[in-house]
């Protein structure tokens, strides 16, 4: 089991929910967040006054899937989050890290099952 976490433009959620359940892939957790990397914030003007903006808003996505379903996820979440043919600054971010165990509150089902469908 993987855990994949993808950072992308709040923009691009409904792209990427699609291109997911073209992969059979529906479980998923989307968080509001605000960070920064080589973007860098964006300069705007709020009541004449020149304000830096340095945390940029984005999503992320939290998704546990079974071993078999982690390079389609991935797949999926590369082509829908990026802008134009190859891609611009700030398209975001995907981290694959292991998943020990997962619990079904509901059923008590542990590891894949609780996860797979």
């Amino acid at each position: 089991m993987k855990l994949v976490v993808a950072i992308i433009r709040p923009e691009k959620l409904e792209d990427v929910q699609k291109a997911l359940a073209e992969r059979d892939v529906y479980l998923m957790t989307v968080s509001d967040v605000r960070g920064c990397g080589r973007q860098r914030g964006y300069t705007e003007v709020y009541r004449g006054t020149e304000v830096r903006v340095q945390l940029i808003p984005k999503l992320k996505l939290e998704i546990a899937v079974n071993e078999a379903f982690v390079e389609a996820t991935v797949e999926a979440v590369v082509h829908a989050a990026r802008t134009g043919e190859t891609g611009t600054i700030g398209d975001g971010k995907i981290f694959v890290l292991p998943l020990d165990d997962a619990i079904r509150i509901r059923t008590g089902e542990r590891g894949s099952e609780a996860i797979g469908p």
